[in-house]
């Protein structure tokens, strides 16, 4: 039974159920040998960081955790001023927590393991001590996932990720020198002419969990994408975590540059992530659901959400038409898509993805069923895309703002209005109005500053460190004199 005295960290810790995987843990560190681990968590801009910590001191960890300054949850990088990102040097240290049922042996050195961890505030603090700490994003989405499906009656959200990134070859300076191939969209020789990367990398997917289903080479040089199949939106989000842990390995062990950059050359297409979404009521875990006759790790790394009732299935004669909650949820992420572009396309350089017309990005505020000129789509029967998102992507926040303003449109029942079958360009040229997303990272934050519900996806703290951060990379942004600046100003006058 719960002690109502006792804190976030300590409830966390004495979970039912805990106690028993960490001592599964345990047995895995022995039998596979492993003897080192990296408890880790995600930054504000979906870094991978945390410590390394010996495997003999698991279970003093699992049960007292590690400490880091605050800052870490900013990058520890300072704004244009030298002041520290969220936190200053005279913040206390957080507490991360593991979380056992995420630990997995690391494919390419197997005598080191890495952990996920839940971070909270200080036990000492003289506010809120052992309190959730509200600037660790991969906790609040597990928080607003739960209070959702509280709220809604079991309701909740699984998600697939469509990662495209770009395996680029390192000159002699070690800096990027082209990609490794020819831009030719899904061409099985460009395809092929990168095998020995992309088999490397399901390789070490396959073996940390990842149901690998399909693959393609993407129209930019070097650009591939490589899909898993989806789950529970927090699963998912460790997984793109993962995989770009992966493909770093893979990138350094072939003296390659694993470029999840979104717009790192013009005139060819980006690197999108669009977000497939459905909501669904019911459902259990497949586990261990790639067969393997040893698991590497606990089974929650290698088990997926199946069965269950999908809610945004058409529920009349029309099958291009998702169900009542499918479309109340597209409505409210029409509702709050401004707000959300500042999650979806978070860096400076995302609008450049938006801003170099005739590739397929989405800039304009409509939906559809399988219209790719429009920024939501329902990319099938029972599930939509969002499209106004790219590889820099932190999934976490993306996926807390998508519950988020789910909610807001099933609490509202808001209408989406009639899909889009039109290309936007020619509904536009007929007479059809229709608003552009944010065109730059400024104009977005400042969407999601005015937007009270997105705002609570970033509960607290964790928005005030997300808005120092994005406003600092802006600021830094307009005051740089760029290559562009000199080539249009420098002969100007007389």
């Amino acid at each position: 039974m719960s002690n109502k005295n006792e804190t976030d960290l300590e409830r966390h810790v004495n979970a039912p159920g805990r106690d028993e995987l960490v001592k599964q843990v345990r047995a895995k560190i022995d039998e596979l040998g492993i003897s080192y681990v990296y408890f880790q968590f995600i930054s504000v801009t979906g870094r991978v960081v945390g410590k390394g910590i010996p495997a003999d001191h698991w279970e003093r960890t699992a049960a007292n955790g590690f400490q880091l300054v605050y800052g870490s949850t900013a990058n520890l990088f300072v704004d244009r001023q030298g002041d520290y990102i969220g936190y200053g040097a005279e913040s206390l240290e957080l507490v991360g927590i593991p979380d056992p049922e995420t630990f997995c042996q690391l494919p390419w050195d197997k005598r080191v393991a890495r952990v996920f961890c839940t971070c909270f505030r200080n036990r000492e603090e003289k506010e809120n001590p052992g309190a959730h700490l509200t600037s660790d994003c991969r906790g609040n989405l597990r928080i607003i996932h739960d209070q959702f499906k509280d709220k809604h009656g079991g309701l909740h959200l699984r998600l697939g990720m469509e990662p495209e990134m770009m395996w680029l070859k390192r000159g002699e300076d070690g800096k990027p020198d082209g990609g490794f191939s020819e831009p030719y969209c899904y061409h099985i020789d460009q395809f092929e002419s990168l095998r020995p990367i992309f088999m490397q990398v399901m390789e070490y997917a396959r073996a940390m969990g990842f149901d690998m289903i399909q693959g393609d080479h993407e129209d930019a040089p070097g650009q591939l994408e490589l899909n898993w199949q989806y789950d529970d939106c927090l699963r998912t989000c460790d997984r793109l975590s993962t995989y770009r842990q992966i493909c770093a390995q893979v990138a350094r062990e072939n003296n390659l540059i694993a470029c999840f950059m979104t717009k790192p050359f013009m005139g060819v297409s980006a690197n999108g992530c669009h977000a497939n979404m459905s909501l669904w009521i019911g459902g259990e875990d497949k586990v261990n659901a790639l067969g393997n006759e040893s698991l590497p790790g606990l089974e929650g790394n290698f088990s997926y959400l199946s069965g269950g009732e999908n809610k945004f299935m058409p529920e009349g004669d029309d099958p291009q038409i998702p169900g009542q909650i499918g479309l109340y949820a597209i409505a409210g992420v029409m509702e709050h898509l401004d707000a959300l572009t500042a999650l979806g396309c978070s860096t400076v350089n995302s609008y450049r993805r938006l801003w170099d017309t005739g590739y397929w990005a989405p800039v304009y505020k409509d939906w559809g069923y399988q219209n790719r000129t429009t920024a939501l789509r329902i990319s099938a029967p029972g599930r939509f895309e969002y499209r106004a998102v790219d590889s820099m992507v932190n999934p976490y926040l993306l996926s807390a703002g998508l519950l988020q303003s789910f909610d807001d449109g099933i609490d509202r029942k808001l209408d989406p209005g009639k899909p889009e079958p039109r290309n936007i360009y020619d509904a536009m040229e007929a007479g059809k109005e229709v608003k552009k997303l944010p065109m730059s990272l400024g104009e977005a934050v400042e969407c999601f500053k005015q937007d009270d519900v997105i705002r609570e996806a970033l509960p607290d703290e964790m928005a005030k460190v997300f808005v120092h951060y994005k406003e600092d990379e802006w600021a830094r942004f307009m005051a740089t004199v760029t290559q562009w600046d000199i080539d249009t100003y420098m002969d100007c006058l007389p």
